[in-house]
């Protein structure tokens, strides 16, 4: 996350873990690491001073509790400092009242009707039935886009592409939506010099009387998303911010550190281009994740969002059973796939985070998908009883799935290889060293 922002303070942070005095020219060096790698994420230059002047004071005066060393003492004060930075706490969406109405804002490009999707997705696997609204009619694509959204997620729309009075529009929707729990309003993105289209936002929220008016910023934008976020504080009152495009950008640091200065919260941060690739934005998370230390909490909230409880179970049996077959294994990508993209889940995982390579994981990613390919032209005796498959076999499936005979091979040495190495991980446990060899299998 964050394009080079992690990694460069994984470094300092691995530097200073293998130092065996941190004295005043020590803490020294690593603040300048520090201070290097969130200036080039665009963190402002005062933000950062402050931060190393408290990192500094800190690390400089305060002890370290009973059966701490100093350095790990240091690597605490730094993950604590850059929490504050970013926003100290989450605020989660809390849904209250007989009916719950979102008015979304942001800038033409910002990724707002995308993340509507998304939130309205979040919301689905909440318990909720959320319906949208569609005001905007300076965009032409906007409905449309919309429409194909909703039909994904089965969700109510309202919207006419005909109809250019957005307030129109707004009151229509409520009437049409009286009886839902949770409306989504979509608004036109607009420019914040833009007098007509604030002026519309005026008028609409006069209407609508949302109970939360969520602005959508673009993370690649920076530390400029400070001056978005407050021109929009002045024409309605925002209840929150969501950050997207946190899944690359080298100035996602710079506009998360920004937008906490504003006063909105942020709420949810957008990691990628599927609709799952969304989550509830949790600062100390968030930074456990940069600093490499892992965020298994999120990687169990994840994982039950998207795994069929009673697959998994059965799938874990049969890997503890050594009954383990390649339907199995099938089913172990699939759930994988949904979770998210590769390095996302590996900076999870304690002791993996910042670690594994990104050409790695991209290779990992690239070689489970190849996988999914070469088992997708097997039939299901075949997944099931994966000892029939010999050469005249191999030759069919290689045909089937566009690859070569030696790829079908690779694909049922893994399985052979995972099958060995996960039976008896049930009486041993998983740790993060197995999970490291177990990925190490694809890395070769």
């Amino acid at each position: 996350m964050l394009g080079n922002l992690g990694k460069s303070l994984t470094d300092a942070m691995k530097k200073m873990a293998g130092m065996s005095v941190i004295d005043k020219k020590a803490v020294k060096e690593i603040v300048k690491d520090i201070q290097r790698a969130l200036i080039q994420a665009d963190v402002n230059i005062k933000l950062v001073l402050e931060l190393s002047k408290k990192i500094e004071k800190r690390a400089l005066n305060e002890k370290p509790d009973k059966g701490s060393t100093a350095s790990k003492h240091v690597i605490t004060i730094v993950y604590e400092e850059l929490v504050n930075l970013v926003g100290e706490k989450t605020h989660p969406l809390e849904i209250t009242g007989k009916q719950y109405k979102i008015m979304f804002l942001g800038l033409q490009g910002s990724g707002k009707t995308t993340t509507i999707g998304k939130l309205a997705r979040y919301l689905q696997k909440k318990g909720f039935n959320p319906a949208i609204v569609s005001t905007d009619t300076w965009r032409p694509a906007a409905y449309e886009q919309l429409r194909q959204l909703t039909e994904e997620l089965h969700i109510s729309l309202f919207g006419d592409p005909d109809n250019k009075d957005a307030v129109d529009l707004a009151r229509k929707g409520l009437e049409k939506f009286k009886n839902q729990k949770v409306i989504i309003f979509d608004t036109a993105g607009r420019h914040k010099d833009e007098a007509d289209l604030l002026n519309e936002m005026e008028e609409l929220s006069a209407v609508i009387n949302p109970d939360e008016a969520i602005l959508v910023i673009d993370g690649t934008i920076g530390q400029q998303a400070r001056e978005q976020a407050q021109a929009f504080a002045k024409t309605t009152t925002l209840g929150s911010i969501i950050v997207t495009k946190l899944d690359g950008s080298a100035k996602g640091g710079g506009a998360l550190s920004a937008v906490a200065e504003v006063g909105a919260p942020i709420k949810f941060i957008g990691t990628g281009e599927k609709i799952d690739n969304f989550e509830v934005f949790d600062p100390s998370r968030f930074i456990s994740r940069l600093l490499g230390m892992g965020d298994i909490q999120t990687l169990i909230e994840k994982a039950e969002e998207v795994v069929d409880e009673d697959l998994a179970e059965k799938t874990m049996e049969n890997m503890m059973s050594g009954k383990f077959t390649i339907k199995d294994m099938e089913n172990q990508f699939e759930m994988m796939g949904k979770m998210g993209p590769m390095k996302q889940i590996m900076n999870m995982i304690p002791g993996l985070g910042g670690k594994i390579p990104k050409e790695a994981t991209k290779m990992t990613e690239d070689k489970i998908n190849s996988y999914k390919i070469i088992i997708s032209s097997m039939n299901e005796y075949e997944k099931l009883n994966p000892k029939i498959i010999k050469q005249s076999r191999i030759n069919r499936i290689s045909r089937g799935s566009g690859v070569k005979p030696e790829d079908v091979k690779d694909l049922l040495k893994y399985y052979k290889n995972t099958k060995k190495a996960v039976k008896g991980f049930g009486k041993r446990g998983l740790g993060g060293n197995q999970m490291s060899r177990l990925m190490g299998r694809f890395m070769k």
